[in-house]
């Protein structure tokens, strides 16, 4: 849709300038939530840099994973690159993000940074994980749309994208916004989670909660996906298999919660 904008004759992504509109509204909601508990900033900037030195080596491991042919066929023709080539091939390759190995690179790095660090503690860090996952991807999504990346299937409705440049094969085709579609079931799951989050606050179960909404979403919204770097795998993409697999590990950890607590 718009993929970029010039500012002074300066060249700026419309997909950042979405990510750091969520990135500073979730810092607000960080900084209130946090001033209320008395948690002290020095610990959440630590905990918040561990989470997203997380969130980018998951998210560019994972999108490597889904380009593994493309990576192996490069190493396999190793001698026809120069090394110049061999490099802009492999930051092809790696450059890309998915946003399920960004969550669970920072699930990761939550639990290290929390393993041996005692100012917040697992539980508190968790939740609030939790609850600003949605919120930051609601706006992350609405960048995708502008961006004209994540796109959807072609539709009989939907919208008509014009002169991406950056992705031109969604040019010109309606096409169903299946990244608003995400975005408003995103910031639903951020309301319900909100609501839970104020009663049952540092009880940890609440990334079980989101883990049981997103992934069901994800699943659905899948197949309405219309870009091809999907991964699939008997029918189903790569992160609809994730979903699955998440899904299933929240609702076990909820199950032995609610056995615990009986």
């Amino acid at each position: 849709m718009y993929p970029y904008f010039e500012i002074f004759g300066r060249t700026i992504g419309t997909y950042a300038v979405c990510a750091l509109v969520g990135f500073l509204i979730c810092g607000f909601v960080t900084g209130f939530i946090c001033k209320k508990q008395k948690i002290l900033y020095e610990d959440l900037i630590l905990l918040m840099i561990s989470a997203i030195i997380g969130l980018f080596l998951g998210g560019h491991i994972l999108y490597a994973l889904t380009n593994l042919i493309g990576i192996a066929n490069v190493f396999a023709n190793f001698s026809n690159y120069t090394l110049y080539d061999f490099f802009m091939k492999m930051m092809q390759y790696f450059g890309g993000m998915v946003f399920y190995g960004g969550f669970l690179g920072a699930y990761a790095a939550i639990l290290i940074h929390t393993k041996f660090s005692n100012g917040i503690s697992r539980g508190f860090a968790l939740d609030l994980f939790a609850l600003l996952t949605p919120l930051f991807h609601t706006f992350a999504r609405i960048g995708c749309f502008l961006g004209g990346c994540c796109y959807g299937k072609e539709s009989s409705w939907g919208f008509i994208i014009h002169g991406n440049t950056l992705n031109p094969s969604v040019n010109n085709i309606l096409r169903i916004p299946v990244q608003l579609i995400e975005a408003g079931c995103n910031f639903l799951i951020f309301l319900v989670l909100l609501m839970i989050f104020k009663k049952w606050l540092n009880k940890g179960f609440l990334i079980y909660v989101y883990l049981i909404f997103y992934p069901t979403v994800r699943f659905i919204l899948e197949f309405f996906r219309g870009d091809e770097i999907r991964g699939f795998l008997f029918g189903l993409s790569t992160s609809q298999w994730i979903s699955i697999i998440l899904f299933m590990f929240a609702l076990t950890n909820l199950l032995m919660i609610k056995k615990n607590n009986k």
